[in-house]
């Protein structure tokens, strides 16, 4: 099956009958319209191309608008990303998939984008120790030694130094959907998604 793009509305908690406290992150999942087919045959894989929200027509390019008004959408998508799917499996331009996909239990996976951080150290970054904190130390948070010396006389390549962390795509996997709440499109998942609020998400299984 597909998946779903969402937008991360936030996180909560929520209570079991047995009165367990479990964390989740809430996502308006869809609905997502079928904006095109791929097929086997014209493009050499089999997937779905999904659309997310709405653009102004100010907003959106004259290829998105015809693109859509193709599908039978009254406005361009604000967000079109694709799901592979498998060989049986038959969508139609123009359906809609719903939160109805997933039940509670299910196990998915949520890509995004994650929190930008700036330029860190390696402490932050990576996680190291740091040197000796006491008697006014003057390197308590430097990387250390930057490796051989003579030979090969260079930086090795990947070495983990300072840098730019954080705003890359990352994937969580083998998430628990909690609960679906299919009348107002949420989905809430054990635990927190990659991503800041309003950061747009998908779901697969």
């Amino acid at each position: 099956m597909p998946g779903l793009i969402g937008k991360k509305v936030g996180m909560t908690r929520i209570f079991t009958e047995e009165g367990i406290q479990v964390p989740v992150t809430v996502i308006e999942a869809g609905p997502c319209p079928v904006v095109d087919v791929r097929s086997e045959e014209q493009d050499g894989y089999q997937a779905v191309q999904l659309g997310f929200g709405a653009q102004t027509p100010k907003r959106a390019t004259r290829a998105e608008i015809g693109h859509a008004v193709k599908a039978g959408l009254e406005d361009a998508p604000r967000l079109m990303r694709e799901f592979r799917i498998g060989g049986d499996e038959q969508y139609e331009v123009g359906q809609q998939l719903t939160v109805e996909l997933f039940e509670a239990g299910d196990r998915v996976k949520v890509t995004g984008r994650s929190k930008g951080r700036g330029f860190q150290g390696v402490v932050k970054r990576y996680g190291f120790a740091g040197r000796p904190a006491s008697h006014g130390h003057p390197m308590s948070r430097n990387p250390g030694s930057m490796g051989p010396g003579t030979d090969p006389s260079r930086v090795i390549k990947g070495k983990k130094l300072p840098g730019r962390m954080g705003g890359t795509r990352t994937t969580i996997r083998n998430l628990q959907v909690v609960r679906v709440d299919g009348e107002r499109n949420l989905l809430f998942v054990k635990g927190g998604v990659p991503g800041s609020r309003n950061g747009y998400v998908l779901i697969s299984k």
